[in-house]
């Protein structure tokens, strides 16, 4: 019989959260849960008990009077959360106001910081009257194109404080990607940074925003924040101030929190826009607030004065989910830029610097790092490091290997993973539990996660449609400008009615581990980054040559990479001329990663009999899988430009 690769010791055990977490219901509730499967069952099986407890434990500030905890439970969605309750995001994550380090920001060109908790407080109730004086309030959202930075963190803190609503894009987006985004949702205040660098080198953010300014009307005030405060580039010409001119009028005192509903929308984050534009997902500030404190406190073993870190951008629900730590009182660990400038010793260098405890990052890094003769191990002093956690992508059975082998091997190698759609994780870690070769450890607590076949039949050791089949907080509050919520309804649960079925292929094993095998739905998954089609169709499409486009996502080396198939203008041949061209529309105007790695012609596109290409179809074809429905095709014989290309074995 197989044995795990890590198993925690007794003092470690005996140390977690979990434990003393477990404890407590015993105490509270007069109930024996010994392990995690006990724990879990009874978190799904009692989830009004569940979330009360962790509520009390997470140390929640706001006011709850401790009546209902949930109404409507087999509402799903519908279901009504802690009713009555009030609270304030912010308030949670600014409880500490010491001088310990609250953020460690590290950029390339060799740029650091570090901020207090104290100077971080004093910092976002600046902010707060600065927006407060051009009519930030209640309901207004806010937004940010911007890196990773310490400014970011504190810029969100404020629009919570004041119950305004937070969005964000990374400034890697083209203006039309970032007019896609926030051009729905309308904002009234948006923070850019001067610019960012990227392997090396200085990037401008200045022309993007500003032609997302010319075309975004409800924003009535830009703020621009210097990417180094040393060296500001802030120069424009379109009516923004520096982030110092914005606060200066103002004193450093104490922060008015508004304490709103439970379900107050806190963030708007974005869909990959399969279908169409990004679809605007609103999350609410209880739920936010609970799902991450289980996570961090629970599933990740946070404590306070610990050191986290996950490689993000503002492009991606991780920076949302790594913000939150400081509700823990944890230490938060910011990068920005290439994980691999110079070299990549850079996240470990820092992770060894700053006696990082948790290392966060996408199954692509650990994968390329496969491909280096790097051994940090050997090279670095990584003696705090606890947990590394991994996501965005499945992490292969081989990346495994390497972790223990050449990262530590001791270590709780937690793959996660969840989505945007719940700004949380389904699947994660279990810190008193073993890691199997390949496996994601365990189902998150209060989550009832399981496998169905295709018959909605939940499954073991077989491969099936992950689904989670009871109510949690931080289910959606609503999507933006959704009439009656019929798109939230057919996102999640079409397919079973009442049921949240996450588009993901997944299986558990025998262990009681999940492995997910990718993604059931048409969404891309290059290096952990959900892609919409939707998105790179456009850019491609406006082209005066390319007729029509299908992009899938092809399993390759552990991870996905993007096809795209073009069917290009009448005696159109596709060179190298052509493919430049396509290229560089997407990259202007999407993103860097947006950017296929193949771009292949083709003469015909199957599409169903109701007109819509059928990019499954296609992504079953170029994997040598049976297509299913081929009944409901108009042109079923289109399939075969797909199949045994030569072009997608290398």
């Amino acid at each position: 019989m197989s044995k795990p690769l890590w198993q925690p010791n007794n003092e470690r055990i005996n140390d977690s959260n979990l434990i003393k977490f477990m404890k407590t219901v015993k105490d509270q509730w007069l109930i024996a849960v010994d392990d995690y499967d006990s724990l879990h069952s009874w978190s799904v099986t009692e989830p009004e008990k569940f979330w009360q407890t962790l509520w009390n434990f997470g140390r929640v500030i706001g006011e709850w009077t401790g009546g209902d905890v949930l109404r409507h439970r087999t509402d799903i969605p519908g279901a009504d959360w802690f009713p009555g309750s009030q609270l304030n995001f912010a308030e949670n994550l600014l409880r500490r106001q010491d001088n310990s380090p609250a953020i460690v920001f590290k950029g390339e060109k060799n740029i650091e910081r570090v901020i207090s908790f104290a100077e971080l407080y004093a910092l976002v109730s600046q902010l707060v009257k600065a927006m407060e004086r051009v009519g930030i309030g209640h309901g207004d959202r806010v937004a940010g194109f911007l890196p990773n930075l310490p400014e970011a963190i504190a810029v969100m803190l404020a629009t919570s404080a004041l119950g305004a609503t937070w969005s964000s894009c990374s400034p890697d987006f083209g203006a039309q990607g970032v007019l896609d985004r926030f051009g729905q949702i309308g904002p009234k205040l948006v923070f850019s940074a001067d610019r960012y660098y990227y392997n090396g080198k200085s990037i401008d953010c200045r022309p993007v925003i500003s032609e997302v300014i010319n075309n975004l009307p409800s924003a009535k005030n830009i703020v621009l924040i210097p990417y180094d405060p040393a060296k500001p580039q802030l120069g424009n010409a379109f009516g923004g101030v520096s982030l110092s001119d914005f606060i200066y009028p103002f004193e450093k005192g104490e922060i008015n929190f508004k304490r709103l509903p439970f379900s107050h929308p806190l963030y708007i984050l974005f869909s990959s826009g399969t279908t169409g534009v990004p679809k605007c997902i609103v999350h609410g500030a209880g739920g936010t607030l609970l799902q991450h404190l289980k996570e961090h406190y629970l599933q990740a073993d946070v404590k306070p004065d610990d050191r986290v870190f996950f490689f993000t951008t503002l492009g991606w629900m991780m920076w949302n989910w790594l913000v939150s730590g400081l509700a823990c009182g944890a230490t938060i660990l910011l990068y920005d830029g290439s994980p691999f400038y110079p070299d990549g010793n850079s996240l470990f260098d820092f992770a060894e610097r700053t006696k990082m405890t948790h290392f966060g990052t996408s199954a692509k890094f650990i994968d390329a790092l496969k491909n280096t003769n790097l051994k940090p191990a050997k090279t670095h002093n990584l003696s705090h490091l606890r947990t590394m956690m991994s996501t965005g992508s499945p992490l292969v059975p081989e990346s495994y290997d390497f972790v223990y082998e050449n990262i530590k091997p001791d270590i709780c190698l937690s793959s996660i993973s969840g989505g945007t759609d719940i700004v949380g994780c389904f699947v994660a870690g279990n810190p008193i539990g073993p890691v199997w070769r390949g496996e994601i450890q365990a189902p998150c607590l209060g989550m009832d996660v399981v496998v169905y076949n295709e018959g909605g039949i939940p499954v073991t050791e077989e491969k099936g449609e992950l689904v989670c089949r009871n109510v949690f907080p931080s289910m959606p509050v609503a999507f933006w400008n959704d009439d009656k919520g019929r798109l939230y309804k057919a996102a999640y649960f079409e397919r079973f009615p009442g049921i949240w079925c996450h588009g993901d292929y997944a299986e558990i094993t025998k262990n009681g581990g999940i492995v997910i095998h990718g993604r059931s739905d048409a969404t891309l998954n290059p290096g952990g980054v959900r892609i919409g089609t939707a998105e790179i169709y456009r850019q491609v499409e406006k082209l005066d040559f390319v007729e029509e486009a299908i992009a899938v996502g092809q399993e390759w080396n552990g991870d996905v990479r993007i096809v795209l198939f073009v069917r290009l203008a009448e005696g159109k041949v596709l060179d190298q001329v052509l493919t430049k061209e396509i290229e560089n529309s997407i990259r202007s105007n999407a993103s860097p990663r947006h950017v296929p790695a193949r771009i292949l012609q083709t003469i015909d596109i199957p599409r169903t009999k109701s007109g819509k290409i059928t990019e499954i179809a296609v992504r079953d074809v170029i994997h040598g899988f049976t297509v299913r429905n081929t009944e409901a095709l108009a042109n079923p014989e289109a399939l075969e430009h797909f199949r045994d290309r030569k072009e997608l074995k290398s």
